[in-house]
């Protein structure tokens, strides 16, 4: 956050340094065409008075975040769903793209999920409201990667969050943005290039599943410094 306010800080010096150049520009010509106009203070005070109207019009860049938010789909006025991680989506490296509809295994499959990239051992939170409904492997035969379903039967939706070391139990009741255990790395399972992430799947009323970035939006947003005075 620091560096992108200093950087902020740089570009508009040096705007202001463009503008007091081109400002001086224009004034020497003019003082040119009319030579019998003397300038009051000299050089130096007019350059003084062009980095000061520079600084005055070329604002300083807004920092931005990326934030995600979560669609309220019963109209209460709070999200019915939350990004697992808090971090973007995965793009393409050297495994493929994590994108819901992705190309797998040479084309023969669907991606059915989106992945959201995520730090070793960091926490993971629910997705949606409900009832931990099962506890299961991501990959047969491999302890290590889990998922937990969550299922949410007002909402007539469920959500599995893979990779994940889960701190619930079946039958848990647990909310939305609730922490529900710590993401397990894919660094031994995928060696070599696979950006580090979970891989989260929305179920709906027909046991279908659909793209849950229509669920999950991201937008940035400027960041708000701390009040001075």
């Amino acid at each position: 956050m620091e560096e992108a306010s200093l950087k902020a800080v740089r570009v508009a010096k040096w705007r202001a340094l463009q503008a007091a150049g081109f400002i001086l520009a224009v004034a020497g010509t003019a003082a040119l065409a009319a030579p019998g106009v003397h300038q009051a203070g000299g050089p130096k005070a007019l350059f003084a008075q062009a980095v000061e109207r520079g600084s005055r019009t070329v604002p300083a860049a807004q920092a931005e975040r990326l934030v995600w938010r979560g669609a309220d789909i019963d109209g209460d006025g709070q999200a019915d769903f939350a990004n697992p991680t808090g971090h973007d989506t995965r793009k393409s490296d050297a495994y493929g793209c994590g994108e819901f509809g992705a190309s797998r295994d040479g084309g023969s499959r669907r991606h059915e999920g989106v992945d959201f990239m995520a730090d070793a051992d960091q926490s993971l939170v629910a997705p949606i409201s409900g009832y931990v409904t099962k506890i299961g492997l991501a990959y047969p035969g491999d302890d290590a990667l889990r998922f937990v379903e969550i299922t949410n039967p007002a909402l007539h939706y469920a959500a599995r969050v893979f990779y994940i070391d889960p701190q619930v139990t079946i039958g848990q009741a647990v909310r939305v943005g609730q922490p529900i255990g710590v993401h397990h790395t894919l660094e031994q399972k995928y060696p070599g290039g696979m950006t580090d992430h979970v891989h989260l799947e929305i179920i709906d009323n027909r046991g279908e599943r659909i793209d849950a970035t229509r669920l999950i939006t991201a937008r940035y947003e400027p960041v708000v410094g701390p009040a001075r005075g």
